[in-house]
């Protein structure tokens, strides 16, 4: 697994350079640059504010074309003699790119015309950073991202930050960010475009065990500050704790038979639980608390919220972070009455400490049957019981 610190901002040299730094052969992202655009990419290592940092130069090697569109490089990556997961991560953080700068622009993805990004230097950069995550191979999160604040230059002259692209790449993938802390640029479209295209999640730094760390930083020197990506490689714990948040209401006025439906379109929408708490409102009037355990995610969050709202009565909500720690869990399945049951297992440090079988299975198992509930569920538990105190992947 690998953490991605962005609380420096983000840009194609400083993830490439991070890379390096965390151990990724320099060719294996300098080839990958180079089978797609005439560059070459070098890395050294300098000192900043008194720590060590990797540093990234990607130089085109001939006279560029100035702008390209969405079309032209898709072009350059198909026929690049590249592996298929380094191609199809290209394609992918190019396409929200197009994508991104056809909505701020009014035109569409394979009309955008590229700038800045269309070079050389800046394709070496998307490219190389894909083969290095590519060669890694690990699961990735990426933590807030800081987007600086004031302006910056632009090919359309000067431009808010954070910059139109970087919102709209943002907010199609549902990335967490935050403005500051210096008045610059600090993620670039680049940047964003390959952060929410090799994210598999969002949030603060997992469990985890770490193995590597790696700092990489761009051509800006940030005053009293840092200012390099991290990238942080371990393995993850078995009972991680993550950051989850509980939207809750209190509700009074709704008739309970709505209730179940309610659960079960939360639960379908994404939350990791749902229930309900009797409670006593003021005057005496009897009501019910909405707990809703869902992951600390803007667009999961705004998806929950909009359930409650138009499926119940509420007309606010709570939020409470919280923290989750939860056991590994698989999947097996046992025999009952000559029919399929199956039971959730939970391991502690690679060893299954709790088995329990799935109700729905016991109970359609007791319709074929014609027996008891209880005794299908008993049965079920005494076969679920011998997988207690096995490896986890039994």
């Amino acid at each position: 697994m690998i953490w991605v610190d962005a609380s420096s901002g983000a840009s194609g040299d400083m993830l490439l350079a991070a890379l390096h730094d965390l151990g990724v052969p320099a060719e294996v992202m300098a080839g990958a640059a180079a089978a797609v655009a005439p560059v070459e990419v070098t890395f050294e290592r300098e000192v900043r504010h008194g720590f060590a940092v990797g540093r990234a130069h990607v130089r085109g090697l001939e006279t560029d074309i100035p702008h390209r569109t969405w079309a032209d490089v898709r072009e350059l990556l198909d026929i690049a003699e590249l592996p298929e997961p380094v191609r199809d991560m290209a394609h992918q953080a190019f396409a929200r790119l197009a994508e991104a700068e056809g909505r701020v622009h009014g035109t569409s993805a394979d009309d955008v015309h590229f700038h800045e990004v269309g070079a050389h230097d800046a394709i070496g950069d998307v490219v190389g950073v894909c083969a290095g995550f590519a060669w890694l191979g690990d699961q990735v999160c990426v933590g807030p991202i800081a987007l600086g604040s004031g302006t910056a230059r632009s090919a359309h002259g000067e431009i808010p930050v954070p910059v139109p692209a970087v919102l709209h790449l943002l907010t199609a993938a549902g990335a967490p960010a935050h403005g500051g802390p210096v008045e610059m640029e600090l993620c670039t479209p680049t940047g964003a475009a390959l952060l929410t295209t090799l994210a598999d999640s969002y949030g603060a730094m997992p469990a985890m065990t770490v193995d590597q760390v790696g700092a990489g930083a761009g051509s800006r020197v940030l005053p009293g500050r840092l200012g390099a990506l991290r990238l942080v490689r371990g393995t993850a714990s078995d009972t991680p704790s993550t950051t989850a948040v509980v939207l809750e209401t209190n509700v009074d006025d709704l008739d309970p038979r709505v209730w179940p439906n309610v659960l079960t379109r939360l639960l379908d929408e994404g939350a990791s639980d749902a229930w309900l708490t009797p409670i006593l409102m003021k005057k005496g009037r009897p009501a019910h608390t909405l707990h809703v355990l869902c992951p600390d995610d803007p667009a999961a969050r705004e998806r929950l919220a909009r359930v409650v709202f138009t499926e119940t009565s509420a007309i606010g909500l709570r939020t409470v972070p919280v923290a989750k720690t939860a056991l590994s869990r698989s999947e097996t399945t046992v025999d009952v009455d000559g029919h399929p049951v199956r039971v959730k297992l939970a391991a502690l440090d690679g060893r299954v400490v709790n088995a329990q079988p799935e109700h729905d299975d016991v109970l359609a198992v007791a319709r074929l049957t014609a027996a008891p509930l209880k005794s299908v569920l008993a049965r079920a538990a005494a076969a679920a019981s011998a997988q207690l105190g096995r490896p986890c992947d039994s």
